[in-house]
Order: structure tokens, then C-alpha cells, then sequence
């Protein structure tokens, strides 16, 4: 797909990895509504960051938490330019979760956020894609659907349900849209994480050096220019989570 004129939705792109898709996708010609939840100023600086590159930028708030609010973001972002052609669903939230002590507000954010918000934004898309006769969904999902993390499992269950999803979604939406998803490993680090942590992370990749958020965009790109790949988790992990590593 040529994204020049094209409109994009990306989910959380106010900063990290988010911003460096939305900042990517506008580099290839697209316009790009910028979705967050409270990270307002953020948020103004990737729309001006994409406006300097000669793109339209929207920024669109909304709680992906809450089924209403999606539908609204999605509808808002079809509003704007009148057609889209492409969802990233990157926004996420990464909350701890001791076992022993989890509880059921524990798991409702991770699901509602990281697996339900995909589902409702894909589902109000989906049909305005169809009739286009074309369409993208791009999942963020995560290296830990693989592998656990032991102290944050239901974040780590929600992106192993995104995985499946991202499956199902493929083979309901074909043949006019293509949906992937793509598996981050070390391109950031948590802000609680230790410099000895950063370095044992590290370790475990083949590659034996962090990525960054461009690398996630480059695969992003990839899907986007490419017509005949569905239904693929792409990991961006630096071997990581291949067996043995």
C-alpha cells in the first residue's frame, strides 16, 4: 500500500513507541490521527513533529478502557479526512501484578486496554475498510505473550490473547484487509528497571545489543507497503525469544 494521502490511526502515540510509528507512517506520506489517553503535551509535539513534515496530524483523545470511548475515537478518526486506510493498535498498560495479592481491578485494565480496545477499534473499522476494498490492522502485542513475566501476568496474558486475536482477525477480515501484529523485545525499558536489569536483558538476545523504537516502525512499514502478509506476529526482539536464547 502507498500511504501518500493515506489516513492512519495509531493508538498511544503520543510518545515512546507509539510517537515513532506516527512520526514513521507521516515520513511515508500519511496523515496520521494521533490518539492518547493523558499524555497531552506529549501528544502536541508528535502532531507538530508530523506537521514539520509537511503531513495533517489530529490529536484525538480517549479512554481505549472504556468500549464508548473507542467506538468514539475510531468514528472521530473515519470523521476527520473521511476514509482510512490503516490501524495501529499500540496503546497499552503495563501494570505489576504480585501473585498472591492480584485482584480483579488487576486484570481489568490489562484486558480492557491491551486486548478489548483492539477488538472494538478493529470491529468499528473493519466495515468502512471493506468497502474501501482495502485495509491494515497492526497489533502490538509483546515478547512476554511467549514468555511471562512472573510479576505481571495479567499484562502479559492480554497480549498473549492479542496474539490470537490478531489470528482471528486476519481470517475474518480477508481478503480485503490484512492483519499482523508485531512482538516487541528490549527497544525500551521499563522506568523501574535497574541498569544490572537493562544488562540481563541484553544478554538473553542473540544480537546482544537493546533495539529502539524505530526498529518497531521499520516493521510497521514493512506491513504497510506489503499486500500478501497476513495474519504474521513479527518479533523485533533481537533473537530473544528464540528457543535456547
Amino acid at each position: 500500500m502507498d500511504l501518500t494521502d493515506k489516513t492512519v490511526l495509531v493508538t498511544g502515540a503520543a510518545k515512546r513507541i507509539g510517537s515513532a510509528i506516527a512520526r514513521r507512517l507521516a515520513s511515508l506520506g500519511a496523515h496520521v490521527a494521533v490518539h492518547y489517553c493523558s499524555s497531552k503535551a506529549q501528544a502536541d509535539e508528535t502532531v507538530d513533529a508530523i506537521r514539520q513534515l509537511g503531513r495533517e496530524a489530529l490529536s484525538i483523545q480517549g479512554d481505549l478502557s472504556v468500549r464508548e470511548e473507542a467506538v468514539r475515537v475510531a468514528d472521530e478518526a473515519l470523521q476527520w479526512r473521511g476514509e482510512l486506510a490503516v490501524l495501529v493498535n499500540n496503546a497499552a498498560t503495563f501494570p505489576r501484578a504480585v501473585f498472591g495479592e492480584t485482584m480483579e481491578k488487576d486484570w481489568e485494565d490489562p484486558l480492557s486496554t491491551n486486548l478489548l480496545a483492539p477488538f472494538w477499534l478493529s470491529q468499528a473499522i473493519a466495515p468502512h475498510f471493506a468497502e474501501a476494498g482495502a485495509g491494515k490492522i497492526i497489533n502490538i502485542t509483546d515478547i512476554s505473550s511467549q514468555s511471562p513475566w512472573t510479576t505481571r501476568l495479567p499484562y502479559c496474558a492480554s497480549k498473549a490473547a492479542l496474539v490470537s486475536l490478531t489470528i482471528g482477525l486476519a481470517k475474518e477480515l480477508a481478503p480485503q484487509v490484512q492483519v499482523n501484529a508485531i512482538s516487541p523485545g528490549p527497544v525500551l525499558f521499563p522506568d523501574d528497571y535497574t541498569k544490572k536489569q537493562h544488562l540481563d536483558v541484553i544478554e538473553r538476545t542473540l544480537l546482544k545489543r537493546a533495539g529502539s523504537p524505530e526498529d518497531v516502525a521499520d516493521a510497521v512499514d514493512f506491513f504497510c507497503r506489503s499486500d500478501f502478509v497476513t495474519g504474521v506476529v513479527l518479533p523485533v526482539d533481537g533473537g530473544q525469544s528464540l528457543p535456547g536464547s
